[in-house]
């Protein structure tokens, strides 16, 4: 390619240009500003990155896979383009769960990408790039920012569309299959049966690999809520829509619990069987010890009966995201742990280390997950002979709630924070205890991410600027439910206030 036939486009200035850039999972951007020529740089600077580092060669396989927003399969062609302009063999893996994709990477040993924007509205999207051994972290975003690529000129138009229509290679079925046998070998078979589950499929591309699971492992299976549409389930922050469904599905029929997944299926979403759904970190806790792991690795905002429960050896905390999750998970290994697993807020779960249990083998898969989530939970009450309401009961009683403003700007988010982070502790006390002081005084901060405050009374609050989308979070921890939530309308009420 001839240097007046090509544009050299540096990655990092791409980024400020279109406002796609990194997040905490992946790079995101508005749909219209993920145009075609934005999505194929980012694609080629990936390749160009791990061809760098050794980790593929030309000719590999690179698999790509995407969720039901309307804009994924425009990007995924757009990806699929720029895999083969630069000598690499697409595989179409269609729309599958996220950790579909990278465990086929995994264990083919080639790069992989999801087009996701997982839980945010469908007017964004986004791209998680995943390398041979798992999901790309902090020092792989930062190599491929530094990258520059050439972009041939009549490539695209000055809208950033592709001139010659570009299309996806036939839909590679083994993909798909080979997570769901993931899980069909290691469950018993028939474990399940007895049992009732409802799935919320909504818009999930996890919506028919959770069904099918679930069925062949012997329970009556019962959909519930299939979309067209796309859906903005966030597993984390659950929309009130969402939580008078499950109630009101609860009392129409008997289930054992409901479950669903936010978009790209790694998050999952558990319910007892009175339709109440779970915290993901609360079912984080219950999976973790379902599979007897050794070592747990969770960011900074999840709830501290993890801690409480004295279940496990080990206990690292994090920064909030995956990235963080999985670089702390790979430091355990090395320090000669095994069992090692981590899990988020969010409820999505990692598996560091190959798990045997009962004389079966769940292979590592170091990236969100959201379908061991529920198979574990189920197991487990099993195991314990009661309901997902009666597992719940075993656990220490600390109940977390939280929430979010929407199209709060980042920069309004990290303004705010820094007034109370001043890394003056009793400058700092006072500031908090002038605006929260209805909580009781300070007793400590951590700003490991954001501003996480425990009061002497033991209750949390928890304020962070979401890392994919203008949204300002916030998590209360307190010993009832009643109060996490009252605790939560309070700082939501504080926090709307600084939007003047």
């Amino acid at each position: 390619m001839s240097a007046q036939s090509a544009e050299t486009i540096r990655i990092a200035e791409l980024m400020e240009q279109s406002g796609v850039k990194f997040g905490t999972s992946g790079a995101r951007g508005l749909a219209v500003d993920m145009t075609d020529r934005v999505c194929y740089a980012y694609t080629l600077a990936f390749l160009r990155y791990l061809k760098g580092i050794g980790d593929i060669k030309a000719g590999d396989p690179v698999a790509i896979a995407g969720d039901y927003r309307p804009s994924s399969p425009r990007i995924m062609a757009a990806a699929a383009m720029a895999i083969r302009d630069v000598g690499f063999e697409p595989v179409n893996g269609g729309f599958i769960p996220s950790p579909a994709i990278a465990q086929y990477g995994i264990e083919h040993g080639c790069a992989s990408l999801m087009v996701t924007g997982s839980h945010i509205p469908d007017d964004r999207n986004g791209i998680k790039f995943n390398k041979p051994s798992g999901e790309i972290l902090k020092q792989d975003e930062q190599g491929i920012t530094a990258c520059e690529v050439e972009i041939a000129n009549d490539l695209f138009d000055e809208a950033g569309k592709a001139i010659t229509p570009v299309s996806l290679p036939g839909l590679n079925q083994d993909v798909y299959r080979t997570y769901v046998q993931r899980y069909l070998d290691f469950f018993p078979p028939d474990c399940l049966a007895g049992l009732t589950v409802g799935v919320y499929e909504h818009s999930s591309v996890a919506r028919d690999a959770m069904s099918e699971i679930f069925a062949r492992l012997g329970a009556e299976v019962v959909s519930l809520g299939r979309s067209d549409q796309f859906i903005p389930v966030d597993t984390e922050a659950v929309r009130p829509e969402d939580v008078a469904l499950a109630k009101h599905w609860a009392s129409e029929q008997a289930f054992d619990c409901i479950i669903s997944a936010d978009g790209d299926g790694d998050r999952p979403l558990v319910s007892d069987e009175r339709g109440h759904w779970l915290r993901g970190d609360v079912a984080g806790i219950l999976c973790a010890h379902y599979l007897g792991a050794r070592a747990v690795v969770t960011p900074v905002s999840s709830n501290t009966a993890l801690e409480k429960s004295d279940w496990f050896e080990r206990i690292d905390r994090t920064r909030i995201g995956s990235p963080f999750v999985i670089a702390t998970m790979e430091k355990a290994l090395k320090g000669g742990m095994d069992k090692v697993v981590g899990y988020e807020a969010n409820g999505g779960f990692l598996i560091a280390s190959d798990i045997n249990l009962k004389g079966k083998v769940l292979p590592a898969l170091p990236t969100r997950d959201a379908v061991i989530v529920p198979l574990a939970v189920l197991m487990l009450a099993k195991q314990y002979g009661v309901s997902v309401s009666g597992l719940l009961a075993q656990l220490p009683q600390r109940y977390t709630s939280s929430d979010r403003l929407k199209e709060f700007p980042t920069e309004l988010s990290q303004t705010r924070i820094a007034a109370f982070n001043t890394d003056d502790f009793e400058q700092d006390k006072q500031a908090i205890e002038a605006v929260f002081g209805q909580f009781g005084q300070v007793k400590s901060l951590d700003n490991t991410d954001g501003l996480r405050i425990t009061f002497d009374t033991d209750e949390v609050v928890h304020l962070r600027p979401s890392g994919n989308a203008p949204e300002l979070r916030c998590y209360n921890e307190a010993d009832s439910e009643a109060r996490a939530d009252e605790m939560n309308a309070v700082c939501m009420k504080i926090m709307n206030s600084w939007r003047e």
